[in-house]
């Protein structure tokens, strides 16, 4: 009977305790995603066991409008991916990359019709039922992992950070007409003016603002520049403020950025960074090989943008796995090939 009860603690505490040690990490997300599981299970467990009806009628209530919300999502979610395709399409640049969700919507809409048509009719047995089942455990691993993954990059928003911090990374992105900064930029700016505002109110302490981004081919002056500038309007103390004007990814934003850090003197695991609230995840790492244990703050992202960019950091990460990730495809293979053979 304490069985239960007591697995929602274990996974409750383990989710605390991880998110405590590293606020970006995927067990985060799987913690949260088993603690969910383990509610669930007490919700049912004591509603079965208890003689209360109106006990009986929520637990079926909220059962039912879990179903129901999870059978909409999959029966729609292609429809939800072109629809998100077509809007990011009309406000963003009209690039590949922007047109991630219309690509996999449109695929997992002709899929079913595609997999009837060409593995039932044109492949033999039993080869045609060794891909489906491959295919059904791909699916199953794939669509696990993003949620897992999803959850993560959403928990690792939850960082509220001391108002003790010696320095402040804003990292860069592009500019608009070549030397304005686009607002997206801007976002990540005003969320560190806002931190570093906080905390001379709460403490008297002026961390450095280290604004990073180098000039990509199209624009007229690098990034920081233009962020530094941007900062200054704000009635910021240009003491306070350094453009870091050399980096061209993430990576280098780090690398260069710790070079500014030491130069200062400062204690390199004693600031924050600041990107939009999906890169945050995925950026931890970057500053960690840079020599820095630094955890971030994300600004917020326009919610049909949203979807897209968690897309593509969810393939960057499995790129960055790839081997792992091929192992586990390949195990897949072999389960497939035994079971149907």
């Amino acid at each position: 009977m304490y069985l239960i009860p007591l697995t929602l603690i274990i996974c409750i505490g383990l989710l605390c305790w991880s998110f405590y040690k590293k606020k970006a990490t995927f067990w985060n997300g799987f913690l949260f995603l088993m603690s969910v599981f383990a509610l669930a299970g007490n919700v049912m467990f004591f509603s079965l066991i208890s003689s209360s009806k109106i006990l009986h009628v929520i637990f079926l209530v909220i059962a039912l409008a879990i179903m129901v919300t999870l059978t909409l999502i999959y029966a729609l979610h292609a429809v939800l991916l072109i629809w998100n395709g077509i809007i990011v399409w009309r406000r963003e640049s009209h690039s590949l990359a922007n047109l991630l969700t219309l690509i996999i919507g449109v695929f997992l809409l002709i899929y079913p019709l595609m997999s009837f048509l060409f593995l039932r009719k044109l492949i033999p047995k039993p080869y045609n039922l060794m891909i489906e089942h491959f295919t059904e455990m791909g699916s199953f691993y794939m669509i696990s992992i993003f949620l897992i993954f999803s959850l993560s990059v959403w928990i690792c928003n939850f960082y509220r950070p001391k108002p003790d911090k010696d320095f402040i990374i804003v990292l860069g992105a592009g500019l608009l007409n070549g030397n304005e900064v686009s607002p997206l930029l801007a976002s990540r700016i005003d969320r560190a003016i806002d931190f570093y505002q906080n905390q001379i109110s709460v403490s008297d302490k002026h961390p450095l603002i280290i604004c990073s981004g180098g000039q990509g081919g199209d624009e007229k002056i690098p990034e920081g520049v233009a962020m530094r500038d941007y900062v200054l309007q704000k009635s910021i103390n240009p003491d306070d403020v350094v453009a870091e004007d050399k980096s061209v990814n993430t990576i280098q934003n780090f690398a260069f950025s710790k070079k500014i850090v030491d130069r200062y003197k400062l204690d390199p695991n004693n600031g924050i960074f600041v990107s939009n609230n999906y890169h945050i995840y995925r950026a931890t790492a970057y500053a960690k090989n840079a020599g820095m244990k630094i955890s971030g703050i994300g600004s917020k992202t326009s919610g049909f943008f949203l979807p897209n960019a968690i897309i593509r950091e969810f393939i960057a990460i499995l790129m960055k796995h790839k081997i792992a990730n091929l192992l586990i495809i390949l195990l897949f293979v072999v389960i497939a090939v035994a079971d149907k053979l």
